[in-house]
């Protein structure tokens, strides 16, 4: 469709279209996961934004989705359901400096096209902006309008996340922004659990990061549960070659030892 900041997703996860909004058009992050799909990822913040070059576009996006003739021509049957807008895209949308105006200019877009509070509005995020007030002020925006924060943690042990995120931070800080997010807007984890030359995540590895989770419930963060998934599409970091999808069981197992913790687990292959 040729559009700069706005894509449609058929989404298997929401057995919907998420129109998505990407906001990262440089491919830079601020962080280097390793199963990150988008090529050519460098290290850095989402460039300056041209507001009304995105409200143009997700009207477009909304009018289109709401009057049925891109669900006709482009989604099957049985996932022609518009479930959400998010902010996600190649990089951290939150790092964008005018990320709190993008939020506003979506929430006005929705509620234009009859739509406020009758989808979601989804910011996925790593959380390493959560602290600063425009981005809180953006959560607690969102939150008025059916808004969740998906909260990346991958891992609950420094050297595990250095390895899998390429970013050095410690559990501490992860619940210090967790916590941040989750006061100021529904917020579920977002963890993706692979293997790793061949193995899955070590037992200390699992140990470590279902710590973090009962770290967070002792400090009553009050979180909506855990998505929990592994590798869907191949990755296009230099460590492609050192991970793969976990099965389904694996998952599984893991999903029932959250649920133990006290927390509701939706587990996608």
């Amino acid at each position: 469709m040729g559009l700069t900041h706005v894509y449609p997703v058929v989404s298997r996860r929401a057995a919907g279209v998420s129109i998505g909004i990407n906001l990262n058009t440089n491919n830079a992050c601020n962080w280097a996961c390793v199963y990150c799909q988008v090529p050519n990822l460098t290290r850095g913040s989402a460039p300056d934004l041209d507001l009304e070059l995105l409200r143009a576009e997700l009207d477009f996006m909304l009018s289109e989705a709401t009057r049925g003739r891109f669900m006709e021509t482009y989604v099957a049957e049985g996932l022609r359901r518009l479930n959400d807008v998010a902010f996600s895209g190649n990089g951290e949308p939150t790092s964008a400096r005018l990320f709190e105006e993008a939020v506003n200019l979506a929430i006005a877009a929705l509620e234009v096209h009859g739509l406020k509070g009758k989808i979601k509005l989804v910011v996925i995020t790593n959380g390493s902006f959560a602290l600063q007030p425009d981005v809180q002020r953006a959560f607690h925006a969102m939150a008025s309008a059916n808004g969740e924060v998906w909260f990346k943690v991958d891992r609950g042990r420094t050297e595990d996340i250095q390895r899998i995120n390429n970013i050095h931070l410690s559990p501490g800080l992860i619940l210090k922004r967790l916590a941040a997010a989750a006061s100021a807007c529904p917020t579920w984890v977002q963890t993706c659990m692979v293997t790793w030359d061949g193995a899955p995540p070590s037992g200390q590895e699992v140990d470590a990061y279902l710590d973090l989770l009962r770290q967070a419930l002792v400090r009553q963060i009050p979180l909506r549960g855990v998505l929990l998934y592994s590798l869907a599409r191949p990755s296009h970091q230099p460590e492609a070659a050192r991970i793969a999808a976990l099965p389904l069981p694996w998952l599984e197992a893991l999903g029932a030892r959250i649920e133990a913790l006290g927390l509701a687990v939706k587990v996608t292959p």
